[in-house]
């Protein structure tokens, strides 16, 4: 009976001393010394563990850098020259806007810059005298009436003939209705007005087939009340392809699962296309139009000089013309800057302007939040 007499308490009570050996901490002591000295050096090299692994990490991420770069020098190579172009042609430029504060002198001297550094600083007198002619805001005025007309008349243009293409069941029909539209863009303007002037000028095709008719001859081309909605009919023919390859691109994105569930709820394909079409279209029609808009006052320099003189200047100038004329052709060159500046603060300031309404509709615009 001598085996009763062990407690049962005796065996549970021996099982926590055991249980420091188990953990690592010390060697199976039980007092507080060998505890403490275990804890301590579980301490020592867990914190030392983790400093390597924390210093490591950091080197790994240098090295993935590193990778980084060594993977995609191919690329980077590649793109080289155009970042090269673009640094050169279009934000070294940017230094030249100091002649819109001077009376800019291109002939004293061989070198540019040395003509800019001795040229004398006026101060705001150009933009003073830029703001009190009535040519700049005739121009301006010109502007924004060709701006708005082509806003409404252009802009929906591609997206509905990429909706009517996309409409369109057989696939060869498709391409070929692709590539006639899209062919014009590849046209010069100087083409592109020449085709129109056989078409709707005095002589024109237009005009002679109401004279075969016994009515009078319709010139369209040298009509100051028509030019802005002729400007816009170029625009349309020559430009309206590269939009509508736009709108296709991204209506082949568009699940056909999405079609198929509007199908089965009993949408028709008016419903199908205001409720699925339309808005999978939304976030490509939000970034073009800031775009669009951003470059309101850039409304088609060569297309426009090249019919200037037919309509007249009161009808005809722009701000792009008028920047050409003052700078180029009446060498004041410091006058020309101004408003060239002025141009490109405002076209900045709307794109802006458009980003921050594009962010309130819920689009993404040119760039996120």
């Amino acid at each position: 009976m001598s085996h009763s007499t062990v407690p049962r308490g005796g065996a549970e009570a021996s099982t926590p001393a055991t249980a420091p050996a188990q953990s690592g901490g010390s060697t199976g002591s039980i007092d507080s010394t060998g505890s403490s000295a275990g804890a301590t050096g579980a301490t020592g090299s867990t914190g030392s563990t983790g400093s390597t692994g924390s210093s490591r990490g950091r080197g790994a991420g240098r090295a993935s850098l590193r990778h980084r770069f060594r993977r995609d020098r191919v690329l980077i190579l590649m793109t080289l020259p155009a970042v090269v172009l673009v640094l050169v042609f279009a934000y070294l430029p940017i230094l030249g806007n100091v002649v819109a504060f001077q009376d800019y002198d291109p002939y004293l001297s061989d070198n540019g810059v040395v003509s800019i550094l001795n040229s004398p600083f006026v101060g705001l007198d150009n933009f003073r005298r830029m703001f009190e002619d009535p040519a700049f805001w005739n121009a301006v005025g010109n502007t924004l009436v060709l701006f708005f007309v082509q806003l409404l008349l252009f802009f929906p243009v591609p997206v509905l003939v990429a909706l009517l293409i996309n409409s369109v069941v057989r696939p060869r029909v498709r391409a070929v209705a692709q590539a006639v539209l899209y062919l014009p863009h590849f046209f010069s303007w100087v083409l592109v007005v020449a085709v129109f002037q056989q078409m709707f000028g005095g002589a024109g095709m237009l005009s002679q087939l109401l004279r075969h008719h016994g009515y009078d001859g319709l010139d369209i081309m040298t009509d100051p009340d028509t030019f802005p909605f002729l400007l816009t009919a170029q625009s349309v023919w020559k430009d309206a392809g590269w939009g509508i390859i736009v709108f296709l691109a991204a209506l082949a994105s568009v699940p056909t699962d999405l079609y198929e569930a509007a199908a089965m709820d009993g949408a028709g394909r008016w419903r199908r296309m205001w409720h699925v079409t339309l808005p999978a279209l939304r976030p490509v029609i939000a970034l073009l139009l800031v775009l669009r808009v951003g470059d309101a006052l850039t409304v088609g320099f060569e297309q426009i000089l090249l019919q200037r003189d037919a309509v007249g200047t009161d009808a005809g100038e722009v701000l792009d013309t008028f920047v050409w004329w003052n700078g180029v052709r009446n060498q004041d060159f410091g006058y020309a800057a101004a408003a060239g500046l002025v141009k490109g603060v405002v076209s900045i300031g709307l794109v802006l302007a458009a980003n921050k309404v594009a962010h309130l509709m819920g689009e993404q615009g040119v760039y996120k939040k």
